[in-house]
């Protein structure tokens, strides 16, 4: 009676064949996982038509692997079969040879398992997976494509000219640099963030600068750096990239030109939500909406020129500055008061 009562219970199928794999018993939740009776299933050809074609030469394989084998008294298998309401099944067996007194297989004893459910959500996440290293490597294309097009831009500046130093030359790769860093440190926040396909925006954005700096060493000058960047802002690639290759064109313009002959200065950033309520929110308001934000960088250095126009401007650097502003369809303002502000503003939709 525990016996029968233990197989009447059983979530799986236990069962028995002959030593050519032809079954002797089946018992336990038979018709739940296939569909058909213990009775029905209760031959070799009958057990065999139910499993899918394609995956029947690879348990016809297993089982001639236990047969011939020596050693190996175990073995298992994941095959799919189609229940007789036309679904397909997948299913876990494990089975066992027992040897007969003259050392040769007797009989094989097993267990079969429904592992349906297990496999529709493997599957699920390799798609999710798939989908994601195609999207990672659309990611890394498009910023190639940046990458080309910010050195097109850098050589048609050279075209224009009439004569080009050495010095110019070496000053154009360190630009070109610095943008790429810009960008690989994107990829690098993305990658420690364990997989988060929105960038931590404020931590970025101290690691950019601190290259910046170590990049810039102004001889003895004491360039001291004040940040104000709140906490918890998220953006995607889409904002990110753009928004880091300003910070990157404003901070290294104030570290190159504010501060000549060795003057000490300060240089400024701050990036916050323009809501003053922002900070008390979820990171991401209602999707549809949109939550717009502030970003200044400004130095006390000796000032841009009033030459210098925002609209139309001469310089390759402030031209990726202009066009990228345009990107992420913001404003941007310079104040030429005590020294030099740009403060930007732009609009990021909120996505769940």
């Amino acid at each position: 009676m525990k016996y029968r009562s233990l197989i009447q219970n059983f979530q799986g199928i236990a069962f028995q064949t002959d030593r050519n794999f032809i079954p002797i018993f089946m018992h336990g939740a038979v018709k739940e996982i296939t569909g058909h009776t213990e009775e029905e299933l209760m031959s070799r050809a009958k057990w065999k038509e139910i499993i899918l074609p394609e995956d029947l030469p690879l348990l016809l394989k297993e089982e001639e692997r236990i047969r011939d084998s020596t050693c190996n008294k175990y073995a298992k298998v994941d095959f799919r079969i189609t229940h007789r309401d036309g679904k397909i099944r997948w299913l876990h067996e494990i089975y066992q040879k027992v040897l007969g007194k003259d050392g040769n297989p007797k009989l094989y004893q097993g267990t079969i398992y429904d592992i349906t459910e297990r496999k529709e959500t493997e599957e699920f996440l390799a798609n999710i997976k798939i989908a994601r290293q195609r999207e990672i490597h659309h990611r890394i294309k498009n910023n190639l494509q940046v990458i080309s097009s910010l050195l097109d831009l850098q050589a048609e500046k050279f075209n224009n000219m009439e004569c080009v130093t050495n010095s110019e030359v070496l000053e154009a790769f360190r630009e070109s640099q610095d943008r790429v860093i810009s960008i690989a440190l994107i990829h690098e926040e993305l990658h420690e963030g364990e997989g988060t396909e929105k960038l931590n925006f404020s931590p970025y954005l101290q690691k950019l600068i601190g290259n910046l700096f170590q990049t810039y060493r102004l001889g003895d000058a004491a360039i001291s750096l004040k940040t104000e960047l709140e906490e918890n802002i998220f953006f995607d690639m889409d904002i990110a990239v753009p928004l880091g290759l300003i910070v990157n064109e404003l901070v290294s313009n104030s570290l190159k030109h504010a501060f000549s002959n060795g003057k000490n200065g300060e240089i400024r950033i701050r990036l916050s939500r323009n809501d003053k309520l922002g900070h008390l929110r979820e990171e991401i308001g209602p999707e549809g909406e949109s939550t717009e934000f502030n970003l200044t960088v400004s130095d006390n250095g000796k000032g841009i020129p009033e030459t210098v126009n925002l609209e139309n401007p001469e310089t390759l650097g402030l031209q990726l500055v202009s066009i990228l502003v345009n990107q992420l369809e913001g404003e941007i303002e310079l104040n030429r008061e005590n020294g030099t502000e740009f403060s930007m503003r732009f609009k990021v939709e909120n996505k769940l």
